[in-house]
């Protein structure tokens, strides 16, 4: 009896031991080795993990992508797992990191993969998966169409290397566009140049602000008007101080974020908000719906976003009876100096997980790269304003007759998202990315939060002068752990916030720790007075 007890006892502690172990991803994966060959006898189930909006016919082009796969690969089953936004991912796969249940393949961005990264053997290098001669990229045992490493976009490639290896191959990219309501420009007397500078958008957007004397905007006829709205204002610092020489960050991850520089700058977004003439979209609204109503003339927002932009749009938000008409012009993202244009190139990229069975990465490598082939390239590249990552699909006869038939229709021959294609195709060697380190994204997070801390504490009516920004400086680099960031930044502050689903899960081991340890202490007392009672 006092065996079996102890056994159980012994039985239970290490059950939690190894459950604890493998919550903090502490066992560790062996390297990957490329097999020989892919047995297409045996089944293979991959998981492949995707960002996706409202936009149904993107989710129709993943299905299809798949269906197609498996009738080439009968042997791979593909599981698809849509999310509707690429921080939801991120939080997922740094949970499922965790509890070793990572996907196969997943859609994220490199920022994300150089967090994902601080695990052992988390994501797969794919620098022998690439080169190899008969699994690579054009390899000569692929059974489809795969497009050769020369063949993607040199830039666009290069985004994906990390420490000197491939962590990603590029799936789509896309840049940022200033889309604008020339009928509004025009009312107001100005003549939109080809490349705008901030001082042009400042001094219209200033303009449109006149009113009748019952409070109605003159330039638009309604109680309504920002006349600057910006998407992502995490971008919007990242490229005004790309585009001045400011800094921002080393490659090794130096912060170099917190400066005059960047005062200067925020003092200048404080002032157009505090006269109603900027605001951001997690204080206002979606760009889109404001410039499709009218009650906005400059809406920045990712080319990718093209197909919400103008009164012809074919995805919106708004009601029909609200729609304005208005003649919808693309340009490149007001510039500090036009002569040298900077536009920041993003896009979602694809990354493999490391898993026991070799044969399941290959698997997973494989369906990976069918996503480089024309057939899902050019499909997807034709719901929004992403542009294909390689040479093989942009230069196809396909995709080039699509280009040329702008505005023959306003679904997939809608003309600003053509434009807005065309403006990333047309500016390759003006775009830049930035440093991707562990701990890039919540430096970016922080980039973007000090604009919205500003336009907020601007719009309540707060002081914004040197002292709030020392403050605000401050608090910044506390909540994203800034000082913790570098070279030499390591450890679970670099993850950012735990997710919940890895809180709750550490809660309930800790439970479990404290009622194994009491069941051991009543048994022992138990044992105890049994002994007694023996004696």
């Amino acid at each position: 009896m006092r065996k079996n007890s102890k056994c159980l006892v012994l039985f239970l502690l290490l059950a939690a031991l190894l459950s604890l172990t493998g919550c903090h991803g502490s066992r560790k994966k062996s390297e990957f080795v490329l097999p020989e060959a892919f047995d297409t006898s045996k089944q293979y189930e991959i998981t492949f993990w995707a960002k996706n909006d409202t936009n149904k016919a993107q989710t129709d082009i993943y299905k299809k992508a798949i269906s197609d796969f498996q009738a080439i690969y009968p042997n791979i089953t593909v599981n698809l797992r849509l999310y509707t936004d690429y921080g939801k991912i991120y939080n997922d796969v740094i949970t499922n990191i965790a509890t070793n249940t990572t996907p196969n393949v997943c859609i994220t961005y490199p920022d994300h993969i150089a967090t994902y990264r601080t695990g052992d053997n988390v994501v797969i290098p794919l620098d022998q998966l690439m080169q190899d001669s008969k699994y690579g990229l054009g390899g000569s045992e692929v059974l489809f169409d795969s497009p050769t490493k020369e063949e993607i976009i040199a830039p666009f490639l290069s985004e994906c290397m990390q420490d000197g290896q491939y962590y990603a191959l590029p799936y789509m990219r896309s840049t940022e566009a200033l889309y604008i309501n020339k009928t509004y420009v025009e009312k107001l007397g100005y003549k939109i140049p080809d490349v705008l500078t901030w001082d042009f958008i400042w001094e219209v957007s200033e303009a449109a602000l006149k009113k009748y004397a019952d409070g109605t905007y003159i330039v638009n006829d309604q109680k309504v008007l920002i006349p600057f709205i910006y998407k992502s204002t995490d971008n919007m610092m990242i490229q005004i101080l790309k585009q001045a020489g400011f800094g921002y960050s080393s490659p090794k991850g130096d912060v170099d974020l917190f400066h005059q520089d960047t005062k200067d700058l925020l003092t200048t977004i404080s002032k157009h908000t505090g006269t109603g003439a900027f605001s951001t979209f997690k204080l206002s609204g979606y760009p889109a719906n404001f410039l499709n109503a009218g009650q906005c003339i400059f809406a920045i927002d990712s080319t990718a976003g093209s197909t919400w932009m103008g009164c012809d749009a074919p995805l919106m938000d708004i009601s029909e009876d609200a729609l304005v008409d208005f003649v919808t012009e693309v340009r490149m993202i007001p510039q500090w100096d036009p002569k040298n244009p900077q536009m920041i190139s993003q896009g979602p990229s694809l990354c493999l997980f490391n898993k026991e069975d070799s044969g399941e990465v290959l698997a997973s490598w494989l369906f990976a790269q069918y996503l480089l082939s024309n057939d899902v390239q050019i499909a997807y590249a034709q719901t929004e304003g992403y542009v294909p990552v390689t040479s093989k699909a942009q230069n196809s006869t396909e995709y080039q007759d699509y280009l040329s038939r702008g505005g023959e229709d306003n679904s997939t021959y809608y003309s600003v998202k053509i434009q807005a294609s065309k403006l990333l195709l047309e500016n390759m060697d003006n775009t830049f990315v930035t440093p991707v380190f562990n701990g890039s994204t919540s430096l970016r997070d922080a980039a973007g939060s000090l604009i919205e801390n500003t336009v907020k504490s601007t719009k309540r009516k707060a002081t914004v002068d040197d002292a709030y920004f020392e403050k605000l400086f401050s608090e910044t680099t506390t909540l994203y752990h800034l000082d913790e960031r570098g070279e030499n930044a390591v450890g679970k502050a670099t993850l950012g916030k735990m997710p919940l689903p890895s809180v709750i899960l550490l809660a309930v081991l800790g439970i479990t720790w404290f009622f194994i340890g009491l069941y051991a202490l009543n048994l022992a007392l138990k044992q105890r007075n049994m002994g007694k009672n023996h004696n």
